[in-house]
């Protein structure tokens, strides 16, 4: 287990046979995934009873340790975790009663939906929240109730209903405690660490990929980020830090996008094809997702509907970059036409 990183790259880590101890790094790659949301940080009124679990606790125990959480589930938050549960536990034999999330829109993906929740016959409620949960030793049962376009319940909305389980499936949070120890600039929208094109943070020699970085929806992108970020490391350590010397061009989220994954590009070191990732702030359907080179626009590709569940990415490539010397940002945005 590591303890604690230093801005110069000690590692102080313990284990059984060592206890603890350091190893000075030459480069280091930050891979510590994320977390569930919890309870606590949801604000749920209501009891401590038995029978509330994060979606994610609840599949290790039926999958892994061959354990039944309840037979009468609601599940509040519709991320794919939580959705692939919702099927999980009908297979298992359990009734999902309904799946109540607090957005317009789903967190998972569409496939999700269609595969957990439509096939089995389990209502989806946007819009909606948990309001209160009953019972003191074991959930009773909860009510749900629709909010307005700020999140707040609307009175009279209340629908009740008996369970034994409530399973929160209520996002992802990136696991940065150890990042923000050694003073590495967090992005406010994906609460991971900002990245340059070679997944280099603001500390020289320390990288970042996968779920700490930002919150994927597929592991086959976690996993050409960890191998991009590996090559980068050892780039790194046998070139050393040479972007630094190159001019350095931002990647700005406009319009619809949220934020973007790297931040940052420097043409001249980059590959010659480099992949943005980014997600959309809302549900749009028949848009455009276009990429401008100061106010030149290079790219503009139609969607039919992108979905804050579903991440969405652009390919720059150096070519094309290395024609605009005095480029100073790259916007993404989305258009209607």
């Amino acid at each position: 287990m590591v303890m604690d990183i230093s801005a110069d790259k000690v590692v102080t880590a313990m284990n059984r046979t060592d206890g603890m101890f350091e190893v000075q790094a030459k480069a280091v790659i930050l891979a510590m995934g994320c977390r569930e949301r919890s309870r606590g940080a949801l604000n749920i009124p209501g009891y401590r009873p038995a029978g509330i679990f994060s979606a994610g606790t609840a599949q290790r125990l039926v999958n892994m340790e061959g354990y039944m959480p309840g037979r009468e589930v609601v599940i509040l938050g519709s991320g794919d975790i939580g959705l692939i549960m919702a099927r999980r536990m009908t297979l298992e034999g359990a009734k999902v009663k309904v799946v109540a999330e607090l957005m317009p829109y789903s967190g998972g993906l569409k496939r999700n939906i269609v595969q957990c929740l439509d096939d089995f016959g389990i209502p989806l409620k946007l819009s909606h929240t948990v309001v209160d949960i009953e019972g003191k030793e074991r959930v009773e049962g909860i009510t749900i109730a629709k909010v307005d376009d700020k999140g707040k319940p609307i009175p009279g909305t209340e629908e009740h209903y008996t369970c034994d389980t409530l399973l929160l499936s209520c996002g992802l949070i990136p696991e940065n405690e150890l990042s923000r120890g050694i003073g590495i600039d967090m992005s406010p929208v994906t609460s991971g660490p900002l990245v340059n094109e070679s997944l280099q943070t603001n500390v020289e020699g320390i990288f970042a990929c996968g779920n700490v970085l930002h919150v994927h929806d597929l592991v086959d992108f976690v996993s050409e980020e960890a191998a991009a970020a590996g090559k980068n490391a050892v780039k790194y350590i046998n070139d050393g830090m040479k972007s630094v010397e190159t001019k350095e061009v931002k990647i700005v989220p406009e319009s619809g996008v949220r934020y973007t994954v790297p931040v940052t590009v420097h043409p001249e070191v980059m590959n010659d094809e480099m992949i943005v990732r980014f997600r959309v702030g809302a549900v749009y359907q028949n848009h455009y997702v276009a990429v401008y080179l100061d106010g030149e626009r290079i790219q503009h590709k139609k969607r039919q509907i992108m979905a804050p569940g579903e991440m969405e990415q652009v390919k720059l490539d150096k070519e094309t970059l290395m024609k605009y010397p005095n480029l100073s940002k790259i916007t993404i945005k989305l258009e209607e036409e």
